[in-house]
């Protein structure tokens, strides 16, 4: 079954304090967003790779990608739910059939290894709903008040840290992101709006090295994990 991704790339960072987007900081001497895109844009798997960016951002096509001609650039939205659907709805004009495959990554998870996506791929293949690649959760868990008191310790038993790619049929993500936005629900992953319509996505265990950089500490180990992963050969 034919598979695409889509990249939702129009926030502007926040929680990371910096002057510019996050993704447009500089990895290892290339922007974070070029290291992403240019690892999808190497996966002969995928067939489509639609980028949704902020309707203002005058970088985002302006970078040396390895293989732009495999880039296609939308409008996103305020919000991630907003921009996944600029890129469906891309693919949608494109003719992509509603029962291929989507991956939607996170930009600013720039180490991704191939062979994660093709686990996810294979694992995932013959499912009825999809899933996503996720890492079981290793530390107690505890849960807080407002002012930051122990309120319940959380067993971690069965627990998973959500990571990308998230990988659902086109027809099925794109029934369950426009159901969201119609009821007014805020979803932070499509998992999230899958399971508003009854439906089970699966876990399937990923690299830890599968970084979203979020914080300022978050790079120098970024850079750090990539290095290791070049040295390794990772990245095939």
């Amino acid at each position: 079954m034919p598979a695409h991704a889509v990249i939702p790339a129009a926030g502007a960072g926040r929680r990371f304090g910096a002057d510019l987007p996050k993704q447009y900081l500089p990895l290892a001497g290339q922007a974070i967003q070029q290291h992403t895109l240019d690892r999808l844009s190497g996966m002969p798997e995928l067939d489509h790779i639609v980028v949704a960016i902020a309707a203002d951002d005058d970088r985002a096509r302006a970078l040396p990608y390895a293989r732009p001609e495999r880039l296609q650039f939308v409008t996103g939205g305020g919000e991630r739910m907003d921009s996944v659907l600029a890129g469906l709805e891309a693919l949608v004009a494109a003719g992509v059939d509603a029962a291929d495959w989507v991956l939607v990554h996170d930009v600013a998870r720039p180490l991704l290894r191939p062979s994660d996506v093709r686990r996810l791929l294979a694992e995932l293949g013959d499912d009825a709903v999809g899933g996503l690649l996720a890492n079981p959760v290793r530390d107690t868990m505890k849960r807080s008040d407002d002012d930051g008191h122990i309120i319940a310790t959380v067993s971690r038993e069965l627990l998973w840290h959500a990571l990308t790619p998230q990988m659902f049929r086109l027809g099925t993500l794109l029934q369950a992101l426009r159901s969201a936005r119609a009821d007014g629900v805020l979803v932070t992953d499509e998992a999230a709006a899958i399971e508003r319509l009854g439906l089970q996505p699966r876990l399937v265990s990923g690299e830890r090295d599968n970084l979203k950089i979020t914080f300022r500490d978050d790079l120098p180990l970024a850079e750090a994990l990539l290095a290791a992963q070049r040295q390794t050969g990772a990245l095939t």
